[in-house]
């Protein structure tokens, strides 16, 4: 099986840069309550702030949008989980107020990556080091058997309009390193069989979780740049608007 010089062409960039970000995730798990939730804070706030940019927020809305929705999220990881629920989703609302445009998917979006921050904290303190670890290799090892499987044996494409670059083969790769580490835990802890199956599930949901930085290309810039984008190939008639570089969809003339 033949490889380009060109497979592996940012594995040295990747190599580095998961070291770095492993050593300071991983040093937080252990360490708990409060370098952990600090560490969830600090990344919720620049993962809403980059979102509220890719969705035309302008720089200090989206700066005031990251900095509230780490403030909320600090304040219910004090709160009991129903009164910590509406915090939560106060992050997301309070775009409807500072957005012009995309209010919905911002509302959406925020509301998911809230409710999952607020859910490693809680998943930190109630169960440990030894259940948070498993969270973070399953994650983890679906990512690195998904790149490495992608790059040697290459294969169909699982999902192009998403993830372009995501193929079957990294894919089913990542779900099987993701079931390794269920045996393993499974093996150590004295859990039952299903751990594995938990895995597994796990690694389907993280390696199509939404970042928002994979919405760059994909958000319209304005109602008006939208009318006036050309048709995409295979939008079929009528489509008069193109959504980002991938999308398209079908404007009503109503």
């Amino acid at each position: 099986m033949a490889l380009s010089r060109d497979s592996f062409s940012d594995l040295l960039t990747r190599l580095l840069t998961g070291i770095v970000l492993a050593a300071v995730g991983l040093g937080a798990v252990w360490a708990g309550h409060p370098w952990f939730s600090l560490l969830v804070v600090a990344v919720v706030a620049t993962l809403i702030w980059e979102l509220a940019r890719m969705l035309e927020a302008g720089a200090k809305r989206a700066l005031i949008l990251g900095a509230l929705a780490g403030a909320l999220l600090l304040a219910a990881k004090f709160l009991p989980v129903g009164l910590a629920l509406p915090l939560l989703m106060l992050a997301g609302i309070s775009g409807i107020a500072v957005l012009d445009r995309n209010r919905t998917l911002f509302v959406i979006l925020t509301v998911l990556i809230m409710l999952a921050s607020f859910g490693l904290m809680f998943h930190r303190d109630e169960f440990g080091v030894t259940w948070m670890l498993w969270l973070v290799l399953v994650v983890a090892v679906t990512d690195i058997f998904g790149y490495f499987a992608g790059r040697v044996f290459g294969g169909p494409k699982f999902w192009p309009r998403v993830s372009p670059k995501k193929t079957w083969s990294g894919t089913i790769a990542g779900w099987v390193g993701a079931g390794g580490i269920g045996a393993i835990f499974m093996a150590v802890t004295g859990a039952g069989l299903e751990l594995i199956g938990v895995s597994v599930a796990l690694s389907m949901a993280s390696r199509w979780a939404i970042s928002p930085s994979r919405l760059s290309s994909d958000v319209p810039a304005s109602r008006t740049a939208r009318r006036s984008c050309p048709a995409m190939a295979g939008c079929g008639t009528g489509s008069t608007v193109c959504w980002g570089r991938r999308w398209c969809c079908w404007w009503s003339k109503a």
